[in-house]
């Protein structure tokens, strides 16, 4: 059998092939830790499983359009623009089945062949597949590791050639958990206008935020007349603990829009519609649905200080950047780096295979010298996995 030149560089989700090598391992009665998962441990609140199950019993079971149930599609716009400049319009939102698919559905309208994208590195794993997918070349970029890898336009303008299209970043960051200011996003925003590039802004950890506000500095803040073409996905997945839900969404162009929802009508259509039910419940809660956020960024918000507080403890010759957002831990481990383990996986296999804790390597996210762990499990996994894994650095 021959396969397509469109899966010719793909390769499968390096994130999610840990996670599921782990679960199996723990199904086959191995003591595992999983630290691997961009997943939140939380239970979805009461009230957004009951809407989708009464949306079931109520027989919204059929489709609905294409970029999703025009409620949702409103709420989605009102919660996206929310204190900012930006029209809460409908017609801006596409819903899709998760954040990722509205990533996709930019990439492939936006992008092709002979384009090239740049991507803030280091990166969520899927955004060079995407770009690759629409047959357009990814372009990774690093910030300075003492900015914690943030971009300046310096940054892009070294890496800009003419046939820069894109540049796709993320704030909260994942894998980092780093985040950009109102001032530097508007910087770049600025850089990507005046030289015709679309700035895709994803910002699914937008309200997993430590400073200070209900939640991180995005693009939609900016100037509308100064931001230039934009696109930015959010959902349902991680404020909300609904990753399997499948709901997210898009803002941009009326225009840009409509070829999105064009695109997914011929790819998978709509949303699952119970799930879209669930999610207006989600944006639509008030004070209640507040209380539930708040609840789970104050468990996030001590767990980000458990991990930072292990490590310095047990391993202060392992970097790390001081996470700002998001529920991952971002740290070196090329101090390790011995005839036997040469990079991240190298370093990350040993741990699985010696300490049974599953964590990431930096190859996810391009970067050999790094590994991700998350902090989006229980207090007891996150101590107990980080002292697992210091017996295995320390004597590396």
């Amino acid at each position: 059998m021959t396969y397509s030149e469109n899966i010719a560089r793909l390769q499968p989700s390096a994130t999610v092939a840990v996670s599921t090598l782990a679960k199996k391992l723990s199904a086959e009665g191995r003591d595992i830790i999983n630290l691997s998962a961009g997943e939140p441990d939380f239970r979805t609140p009461e009230g957004i499983s009951q809407a989708g199950i009464e949306g079931i019993r109520e027989g919204r079971t059929r489709y609905t359009p294409a970029p999703g149930l025009p409620e949702l599609r409103a709420a989605a716009a009102a919660y996206m623009t929310a204190g900012t400049a930006f029209p809460s319009e409908a017609a801006r939102v596409v819903v899709s089945a998760g954040a990722k698919q509205s990533l996709f559905n930019a990439c492939f309208c936006l992008f092709g062949p002979g384009d090239e994208v740049l991507i803030g590195a280091p990166y969520w794993t899927s955004y060079p597949e995407m770009v690759t997918l629409a047959r357009a070349e990814p372009v990774p970029v690093a910030g300075s590791e003492g900015r914690d890898f943030l971009l300046t336009p310096d940054d892009l303008e070294g890496a800009a050639t003419a046939r820069t299209k894109g540049l796709i970043i993320s704030s909260p960051s994942n894998p980092t958990g780093a985040v950009y200011t109102k001032a530097e996003l508007g910087a770049m925003a600025e850089w990507a206008k005046a030289r015709g590039v679309t700035l895709i802004s994803d910002e699914i950890y937008q309200e997993i935020y430590y400073g200070e506000g209900d939640r991180a500095p995005g693009a939609l803040d900016l100037d509308p007349d100064a931001a230039g073409d934009l696109v930015v996905t959010n959902g349902m997945s991680k404020a909300f603990a609904m990753t399997g839900w499948r709901v997210g969404f898009s803002y941009t162009s009326r225009e840009l829009a409509a070829r999105m929802s064009a695109l997914q009508s011929h790819v998978s259509l709509n949303a699952a519609t119970p799930s879209q039910v669930a999610a207006l419940e989600g944006l639509t809660r008030g004070e209640e649905g507040a209380r539930d956020r708040d609840r789970m960024l104050a468990a996030f918000r001590r767990r980000r200080g458990l991990v930072t507080r292990l490590f310095d403890e047990l391993l202060p010759g392992c970097s790390y950047v001081r996470p700002e957002g998001a529920f991952y831990l971002y740290f070196r481990v090329d101090g390790v780096f011995n005839g036997e383990m040469k990079s991240a996986s190298d370093v990350c296999t040993r741990i699985l295979e010696e300490a049974g804790v599953a964590i990431v390597p930096g190859e996810a996210f391009g970067d050999a010298r790094y590994a991700r762990m998350s902090t989006a499990s229980s207090d007891e996994d996150i101590e107990q996995g980080v002292r697992r894994m210091a017996r295995v650095l320390r004597g590396g």
